[in-house]
Formats: structure tokens, C-alpha cells, sequence
């Protein structure tokens, strides 16, 4: 009898933790479902505080002294205030900006705000501050880091990726729900630290098994095709950068911002500069951008004693007025799923049918917007293959084809077949065919020297920007 009770006990606990844990896997939701979360929240605050404001420079001296760093009337609510007044539903804050200061309490350096004249945490603040007034939480995070010489020429690999696991876990897992993880300074041509120096598909699994339902949102429009999502769950444009998302055709989901400032990052002359007018953000951002599934984050820069200024709250209140978020989103029209795996092909040998000077490395140099492989117009049946040199394994393959939205601005390549080469034979790569600029070709997993495309239809010279083939998890 004694043994029944203790097995009965044992299985009630088991169906009670069973339970549990599926309530929690309940609670997640699909990516899909949460890019049109997001989308319906429309409108939000960037926030950049840290070192630069000290500074009155956008990139901050890595070496400064934290005794600098000293909001001391800071006040979060105010910021949350000043958000809802704009008819904002969140807020994104630099946590850490590219000189590497942190701006919360973190136990991976000592480079942070806890050594500073405030000591205290900022994050935290902000995050009780904005989750009290109903505002959504998101933060800011920069791989490049100067000040740890996270940078080019310096980075040490595994190293560099636990540094920013263990800095990514800190605030994922001290600050509550956070909907949102923008990352930058990270395969940019500015920063030049590629998704492998700091490993990616790791990073971006970490972060979706501390917080399933967190959007990772990487600062990389700038170098891939607005048609996929390369490395990201939102597409990210910065606009005053020169990075403009198409309002006509957008059918994946994005956010674009601008500083309400010249700047990011406060300046003693930002209190009383002209800020960007009020009609334009509204007119020309705001209500354009979310009809082509796109938020819009207007970022408004606490100054040295962490208050926004009367400006720019003077003018956030004027937005709230002219502005009213009507409830959810136009649906996105699709569902898009990210890459995130390395791209195998990337510097690989490579070769081709004829192709004049539009040579086959073109086809596989991480350059989806300039240079490409362009077929010689004579050239009855084009083929392109990648030679890895060693069995590789892989289940994706993504061509993209040259767009410039004026003489190439359509698909170019019509019908196609894919083969791999497993050291003896070509084999035929079971696909299913797209007809899209980006095609994105998913399959069962195989193992193969080599890879190649065979172009059996095409308008006249078919091109390849970027041929890329991935181990997918």
C-alpha cells in the first residue's frame, strides 16, 4: 500500500510538471505570429544613453573614465510619459553602444554603469518604467565592441561569441520580457565582423532558448535583398543612413527609424537645434510606413542629467495629436522564415559556363548588391557550380539574382535544376522550384563536393548576385 501512495505521488507530480511545461510551450508563439504582434504595435521610442552623451560625439572615446557618466536626475518614467504622449507602444534602449560601455549591472566587465558616478542600473529602470505604463520593452546591443576589442584584426572567435553569449544571457534573463533584440555593428562594411568571427546561428539559438518570444532584429538591410530575411527576424532601416525600405512592394516585416535630432546621441547644442518637422514624421513616415508592414522608432536622446528636453517632448506631444494609432496592422501578406545558418559557398572556388568579365567569383563573394555573375548572352544552356574541395553537408540552397530595380528587375532566371556531386556522380537535388528574385531551396540533407545550378529557362542573361548554400538546423 505503502509503495502505491509513493508511486501515485510520484505520478502526480510527473503530470504536474508535465502540464507545466506544456502551458509554458503554449505560451510560445509561432515567428509568424509575432512579427504581426510587433507590426501591430506601430510605433516606438529609441533611446541611446550611455558614454557618447557624455562625449557630444555619436561614437564615444572607448577609453573614457565611467566617472564620467553621470545622469543624475534621470528618470525613466518621464521617458515612458513622453511615449505614450506620442501614441508610441514601445521603447528600445543602447544598452551597450560601440565603445562597449554597459549601461547595466554586468558581471562580464567592469566597464560599466556600475562603476560610473550614478551606480545604478539603467536597464532595469527603464525596464520597470516603460513595463508599469503598458509600453512594450526592447533593447539596443552592439557586437562591435572597441573598448573589448571586439573589432577587426582583434577578435578571437570562441572567445568573442561566450563574451557576448554571456552579456546576451544577462539581459535576457534579469529584465523580464524583452519583445525585442536589436543587434548591431555586426556584417556591416563599417564593422567588418562576419556572422562567422562571432558566430550567429549560435547567438540567434541562445537568444530563442532564454526568451522564445523574443524578434531578433540585426542592423543589416543595408547589405541583403529586401526580399528575404537574411539573418533576421524584422528588417531593420536605418533611414537617415541612406537605407530606404520600398513602400510599394514590402511584404516581409520591418521597422525604420530616424533620430528626432541630427543625431543618436544627445549634443550640448540638442536642446535648442531644429528638430526634424513634426508633419514629415507623420505625413511621411509614420502612416506610409505601417501601411507597408512596417513600425516606425523615432529616437529621442536623453541629455547629461537623463531628461528628454523640452523640445523634443514639445514636439512627441505635437506627433500624439496629429497622430492616432487606429489598434492592429494591415496582416503581412506571407510568412518568412529567416536564414540564420553560415553560408558554405561564401569565398569557395567556383565556376561557369561563359561569362565575359562577370566572372564566377562574382557569384560568391558576400556581395548580394554590386558585383555578380552575369552569363555571356550566347550561351544557349548557363550553368554555375561552387567546388567546396571536401564533402560538405547541407539542406538549403539560396540563389539570389542581381536586382537593381531598373534593368534588373525581374526574375531573370526561369526554370532551373540543382545537382550536387557526392565525389562520384552528379545527383539531382529534389526541390521545390520558386519564382522569385530570391530563391530560397529547402531539402532534405545531403553530402557533397560540389553544387551547381543548371539553367534550363531564362530571359536573356540570367545573373546570380550571390549563390549560397547552408546547413540549416
Amino acid at each position: 500500500m505503502q509503495k502505491f501512495k509513493i508511486a501515485s505521488f510520484i505520478f502526480i507530480v510527473f503530470i504536474m510538471q508535465f502540464s507545466k511545461a506544456h502551458a509554458q510551450n503554449d505560451s510560445h508563439k509561432s515567428l509568424f505570429q509575432l512579427q504581426q504582434d510587433f507590426m501591430d504595435l506601430r510605433f516606438g521610442m529609441f533611446i541611446c544613453i550611455g558614454s557618447p552623451t557624455f562625449q557630444d560625439e555619436d561614437w564615444a572615446d572607448p577609453n573614457m573614465s565611467p566617472a564620467i557618466f553621470n545622469p543624475s536626475k534621470l528618470d525613466c518614467n518621464q521617458w515612458a510619459e513622453v511615449a505614450i504622449s506620442a501614441g508610441m507602444k514601445y521603447g528600445c534602449l543602447t544598452t551597450k553602444h560601440h565603445s562597449g560601455f554597459c549601461i547595466w549591472d554586468t558581471k562580464t566587465t567592469d566597464y560599466n554603469v556600475m562603476n560610473s558616478s550614478y551606480k545604478h542600473d539603467i536597464v532595469k529602470e527603464y525596464a520597470d518604467a516603460f513595463r508599469s505604463h503598458g509600453l512594450k520593452v526592447c533593447l539596443y546591443y552592439s557586437v562591435l565592441d572597441i573598448h573589448h576589442n571586439l573589432r577587426p584584426g582583434w577578435i578571437e572567435p570562441k572567445k568573442h561569441t561566450q563574451f557576448v553569449k554571456d552579456q546576451l544571457t544577462e539581459l535576457l534573463t534579469k529584465y523580464g520580457e524583452i519583445s525585442e533584440l536589436v543587434i548591431d555593428g555586426w556584417d556591416a562594411s563599417w564593422s567588418r565582423i562576419s556572422y562567422e568571427d562571432v558566430d550567429f546561428e549560435e547567438i540567434y539559438m541562445l537568444i530563442k532558448k532564454l526568451q522564445p518570444n523574443c524578434l531578433v532584429l540585426e542592423h543589416n538591410a543595408a547589405k541583403y535583398p529586401a526580399q528575404e530575411m537574411f539573418y533576421t527576424d524584422v528588417k531593420h532601416y536605418e533611414q537617415n543612413a541612406g537605407q530606404k525600405i520600398s513602400k510599394a512592394t514590402n511584404d516581409v516585416p520591418a521597422q525604420a527609424g530616424i533620430p528626432i535630432n541630427a543625431t543618436w546621441f544627445w549634443k550640448t547644442n540638442s536642446p535648442t537645434e531644429q528638430l526634424k518637422n513634426v508633419d514629415s514624421i507623420v505625413i511621411n513616415n509614420l502612416i506610409p510606413l505601417n501601411e507597408a508592414h512596417c513600425n516606425f522608432i523615432l529616437s529621442v536622446e536623453p541629455n547629461r542629467e537623463g531628461l528628454i528636453d523640452n523640445n523634443a517632448v514639445q514636439a512627441l506631444k505635437l506627433i500624439g495629436e496629429k497622430w492616432k494609432n487606429t489598434g492592429n496592422a494591415p496582416k503581412l501578406p506571407r510568412e518568412t522564415r529567416p536564414i540564420i545558418s553560415h553560408n558554405l559557398a561564401k569565398f569557395q572556388k567556383s565556376n561557369s559556363s561563359w561569362s565575359d568579365f562577370y566572372l564566377s567569383d562574382f557569384g560568391n563573394d558576400d556581395d548580394f548588391k554590386g558585383r555578380a555573375w552575369i552569363s555571356n548572352i550566347s550561351v544557349k544552356q548557363p550553368w554555375y557550380e561552387v567546388d567546396f574541395a571536401k564533402q560538405q553537408t547541407f539542406n538549403m540552397i539560396v540563389i539570389s539574382e542581381l536586382y537593381d530595380g531598373k534593368k534588373y528587375n525581374e526574375t531573370r532566371i526561369i526554370d532551373y535544376d540543382l545537382q550536387y556531386f557526392d565525389g562520384n556522380k552528379w545527383l539531382d537535388i529534389p526541390i521545390e522550384k520558386s519564382n522569385k528574385i530570391i530563391k530560397i531551396c529547402r531539402f532534405p540533407v545531403v553530402q557533397g563536393e560540389k553544387v551547381r545550378i543548371l539553367i534550363t529557362k531564362f530571359l536573356p542573361r540570367p545573373t546570380i548576385a550571390e549563390f549560397g548554400v547552408y546547413n540549416e538546423r
